[in-house]
């Protein structure tokens, strides 16, 4: 399940010579049990039980430390969120700590009673996925008939209980020319937010890594995403897609703009790649990675406390120095703000800081 990196999104921070950055953004797969079985998993997860999550005093346990680290947006993710027992409790218990929680399920399992359980617990926004603007296409992306009908009832009583809703969309070869009506479908479902999501080949995304997209496919949709700003009454962030902070420069460069919180808002003050920079993920046994797609055990915090892997981990530290990018990225103009997909760099090299391998741009042009 993709996640809601929203407004939500994370300025950018420039990593300070001691390692230390500002944590914005935590996304907590609290279970990995799930009623779908979609093709482009990264958790390749199916329904469980899968041993070793984290009980309800552990995840109350947790989010007191995360909430001393910082109040950061924390997204309660898996698997399927919502086939924990205890998930309204766990998110009342994060909001309680000022932490801001929002949630992504897949929408099936919202019913009109639990919309209210939810909006009740301070869930301040859920991610729903929408992969086809047709139950036929996206049915078929999800691995289970009438998941379109389900998602979409269940967004009609998160929006009746109050609680804002965005879509995310993976693209993949086979929904490529869907992107334009899933966004107008977005619109009319009065969505706050569109989220695409260029498909790192992890977990099960491996089995359909021929249906990723092209360097230059990559490259034009990130530029019609561009061209969609002042079009559409959508926030609408590239997710996975750091390229496009650098493609953001490129156009503005163009047009004359200077790019500034001004002109393209909360796009002006993140970067691309945030994983282990302003962002991480905690897996449902308690492992800590740069992101879900880059599976490096950063610490667990069933042995060590969040605060210590956040400030102290080796890799995080690695990835706070954008000098150790290497080959072209490294070389880069744009590394502060792009930084390359660490986790599609280390799936084809096993480097995590090596070159990212679905870029056309070369540095200096």
């Amino acid at each position: 399940m993709t996640h809601p990196h929203s407004s939500m999104a994370s300025p950018s921070h420039s990593p300070n010579p001691s390692g230390h950055s500002s944590l914005r953004l935590v996304a907590w797969e609290i279970t990995r049990n799930c009623n779908l079985s979609c093709i482009h998993c990264r958790a390749a997860a199916t329904r469980g039980p899968y041993d070793g999550e984290l009980d309800t005093t552990a995840c109350f346990r947790l989010l007191d430390q995360i909430a001393e680290v910082g109040s950061c947006i924390v997204i309660l993710t898996g698997g399927e969120p919502m086939l924990r027992p205890d998930i309204f409790e766990v998110a009342k218990y994060g909001t309680s700590k000022g932490l801001k929680m929002v949630m992504a399920p897949n929408g099936t399992l919202i019913t009109e009673t639990r919309a209210i359980q939810l909006a009740a617990s301070g869930i301040q926004r859920i991610s729903i996925s929408l992969d086809g603007a047709t139950a036929e296409f996206h049915d078929a992306f999800r691995g289970v008939d009438g998941a379109f009908e389900a998602a979409l009832r269940g967004i009609g009583h998160a929006k009746a209980a109050g609680i804002e809703f965005q879509i995310n969309t993976t693209i993949t070869q086979s929904n490529l020319d869907q992107i334009p009506k899933i966004q107008d479908l977005a619109v009319s479902l009065g969505a706050v937010a569109h989220h695409i999501f260029l498909l790192v080949p992890t977990g099960r995304g491996k089995y359909i890594a021929d249906q990723a997209i092209s360097a230059e496919e990559y490259e034009t949709t990130l530029n019609w995403f561009y061209d969609q700003r002042g079009k559409t009454p959508l926030m609408l962030k590239a997710t996975c897609a750091p390229h496009y902070y650098r493609i953001l420069r490129q156009r503005a460069k163009a047009d004359g703009q200077t790019v500034s919180f001004q002109t393209h808002g909360l796009d002006a003050v993140t970067r691309g790649c945030l994983g282990g920079t302003g962002f991480c993920f905690i897996s449902h046994r308690g492992v800590v990675q740069p992101c879900g797609f880059l599976d490096l055990n950063c610490g667990d915090v069933t042995k060590q406390s969040f605060s210590e892997i956040w400030n102290h981990s080796p890799i995080f530290l690695n990835l706070r120095n954008y000098d150790n990018l290497k080959g072209k990225c490294g070389a880069c103009e744009y590394r502060k703000v792009c930084g390359g997909c660490r986790a599609r760099a280390y799936e084809a090299t096993g480097d995590y800081m090596a070159e990212e391998p679905l870029c056309l741009y070369r540095p200096g042009n």
